[in-house]
This record gives structure tokens, C-alpha cells and sequence, in this order.
């Protein structure tokens, strides 16, 4: 087993001692092992080619771009596996995905017609047409989901467990937990809800850290949102906190930048960390930090949801960032950000400064 292997075995002992300490019922069978995921590239990669905008694509192509320069998606990608065991007939979100990458980082052209997942937008998301504006975080929330289908396609009666062991959670997904505690009988209810990536209320933080405490700040449930409780049989007053209960290997978060009501853009600064630590924002400390590293920035420039232009910054194998025009994002701007786990004990750790060295104008073409 390479080094790659032995690490992520690390990271597959510590998730089932966690599963089996925190009551969450272990898979019954696994569909993608933990150890086989390399959270380093596999490969030396440069950067690959760029995607041709072909009419209010940007949205699409900045996606695209993040998701490509992932490093555990992409080395499963290059690998071609999933296609040499794929039964589906007709739409496969995993195939399309699999042929792009190994397209945009085989290719020798400055870039590339991302037509073949143009193509299928209404299979990713019915209300997708092209040509039209689109919000790149319901794209992204589409691209993945629909990944996750094609790794479940004749997996129906898998239990929750172990459908959250496809290539795709164990990469992206993690879970979340919801604690209500009655503040009459101190009655303590657990629920638990998957989570491909995380969004974040920025109304009142002025940073990425500021939002995570937001995010897990109890919440008093009282007056006519009262909790009804299962043990005092009463509507009670209660606590309710948000944590992250498994956190994932790949983190990403996109930050409410649109008003949900007026749809307008909220433009304030919010500042962003190069290195995250998850640690104190878990369901219980893990006693050392969860570090994660910044490898991928997506952003919008303009006023509101249904106008403006999208594109991207990535980290690539080869100590390059590539954009697209300009050379640094503005925190005011900032849509959704990725982040790589690297722990030192489980993971190879990604030593890259973000936005140093050489900066290429790939992501998209006008």
C-alpha cells in the first residue's frame, strides 16, 4: 500500500471510531474504500486548458474549473475507473465529468467547448437552459448531486450509511448535527443531516471564521417557535445548536452573497482564511486542529443574482494559480471557496502559497 493508501487508512480508523463513539450507525457496506482517495495530486499537473464562454456560460465553466483542479475528484477521474465499470445507459453525470478532466488537463489548446456538459444541463437540473443566467452555487449543488446519483444508479436499497460512501461524500460529504436541548427537564434530541457543502449567512460577519461561529451559535427556541418535548410533554423553551458532526475531506463554502427576497447582492468585505481550522466549530473537539488548506476561489462580479459575470481561481500541481483577467479577488466579491483537509496525521499536507507564482488567464476565454 503507497503512502497515499496508509493515510487515508489513518483517516478511515479515526471515522469509524468516531462514527462508533458518536451513535451514528456504521455502513453496511462500503462502495468506495477511504484508503483508496489521495488528497494529493497523484501526478504533476500543469495547468490545463481553458473553457470557451458560449453564451452566459461563466456561471458553468467556473464550476467546472473548481471541481477539475479538485485533487482527490481528479486523480479518480484520470483513472478512468468509474467509466470501466459504468452500466448506465443514457445520462451519466460521473462519465461526463470523467471525460471532461481528462480532456481539459490532457489538452495542448489554450481551451477548449465545454459542449458536452452544455448539453445536458436539463439532465443536471431541469430548470437549466442555456443561454441564460444562472447562479453558479445551484450549479454546483446540481453538478454534485447529480455525480452522487450516477454512483448510487442500482444502489436504491443501500441504507443511508453506506450511500454516503460513494467516491463523491467521501470526498465532498460530511454531516451535520442538530442538538436541541429542553432547558425545563434538560432533555437532550440529536438529528443528523448530510452535507455536500456549506452555506453561510454573512449579514452580520465580516469574515469566513465570524460566519462558522454564526453558523454553530445556539439558538433559543421560545413563545410560539417553542419546543415541544418528547420527555416533560410540553412546549418548552429550548436550546438549538448547529455543529459539524464528520467533517469532510474536501470542504466547500459558499457564502449567502444574495438577498433571498430581493435577490440583490450583498457586496460587503468578507475576509477569507489561506488555512481553516474546523476544530471548534465540531460537535465535540478532537483535541488537535482540522486543518484545511484554500486551494480553489470562485467569484461574482455584479449586482445581483440575475446579472453579473462569474470566474475563478485554482491551485494547480505545477505552484501555479490560474484565473481568469484580473489577478486577485476582491473579499467583497468572493462567492464560494474550497478547501483540502491536511492534517498532518492522516493526509499528505499541500504546501502551496495562494496566489504566488505564475498567474495564466485559463479558467475561461471571452
Amino acid at each position: 500500500m503507497g503512502k497515499c493508501g496508509l493515510e487515508s487508512q489513518r483517516a478511515l480508523l479515526l471515522t469509524l471510531a468516531t462514527v462508533l463513539a458518536k451513535g451514528m450507525a456504521l455502513p453496511q457496506s462500503i462502495l468506495f474504500p477511504l484508503e483508496k482517495i489521495c488528497m494529493d495530486w497523484q501526478q504533476r499537473q500543469r495547468a490545463g486548458a481553458g473553457l470557451h464562454n458560449l453564451g452566459n456560460t461563466c456561471y458553468l465553466n467556473s464550476v467546472l474549473q473548481c471541481l477539475t483542479y479538485t485533487p482527490p475528484l481528479a486523480n479518480y477521474l484520470l483513472s478512468r475507473r468509474h467509466s470501466q465499470s459504468c452500466y448506465q445507459q443514457g445520462f451519466c453525470m460521473m462519465c461526463i465529468m470523467e471525460a471532461h478532466v481528462n480532456r481539459v488537463l490532457h489538452s495542448s489548446a489554450g481551451a477548449i467547448l465545454p459542449w458536452p456538459v452544455i448539453c445536458v444541463l436539463t439532465r443536471i437540473g431541469e430548470h437549466f437552459q442555456h443561454g441564460m443566467q444562472e447562479d453558479a452555487h445551484e450549479f454546483l449543488r446540481c453538478t454534485v448531486d447529480a455525480m452522487q446519483r450516477a454512483c448510487l444508479s442500482g444502489s436504491s436499497d443501500l441504507d443511508i450509511s453506506s450511500q454516503a460512501t460513494t467516491i463523491i461524500d467521501q470526498i465532498f460529504g460530511g454531516f451535520l448535527r442538530s442538538r436541541v436541548t429542553c432547558l425545563s427537564c434538560k432533555a437532550v434530541s440529536d438529528t443528523y443531516e448530510p452535507f455536500l457543502d456549506i452555506a453561510l449567512d454573512i449579514q452580520a460577519a465580516s469574515t469566513v471564521t465570524g460566519a462558522l461561529e454564526d453558523f454553530v451559535k445556539p439558538e433559543q427556541l421560545d413563545g410560539e417557535n417553542g419546543y415541544k418535548c418528547s420527555k416533560c410533554e410540553q412546549l418548552a423553551t429550548a436550546s438549538k445548536r448547529l455543529t459539524i458532526h464528520r467533517s469532510s475531506n474536501v470542504l466547500t463554502v459558499c457564502l449567502k452573497r444574495f438577498d433571498p427576497f430581493s435577490g440583490r447582492k450583498i457586496r460587503k468585505v468578507v475576509q477569507y482564511p489561506e488555512s481553516l481550522d474546523l476544530a471548534t466549530y465540531m460537535s465535540q473537539a478532537p483535541g488537535e486542529p482540522l486543518l484545511y488548506s484554500l486551494y480553489a476561489v470562485l467569484v461574482h462580479e455584479g449586482p445581483g443574482c440575475q446579472a453579473g459575470h462569474y470566474y475563478c481561481f485554482v491551485k494547480v500541481g505545477d505552484n501555479s494559480v490560474i484565473c481568469t483577467g484580473v489577478l486577485c479577488p476582491c473579499p467583497s466579491v468572493v462567492f464560494c471557496l474550497w478547501f483540502c483537509f491536511k492534517h498532518p496525521a492522516v493526509h499528505l499536507k499541500i504546501v502551496l502559497p495562494f496566489f504566488a507564482g505564475q498567474r495564466r488567464a485559463l479558467v475561461q476565454v471571452e
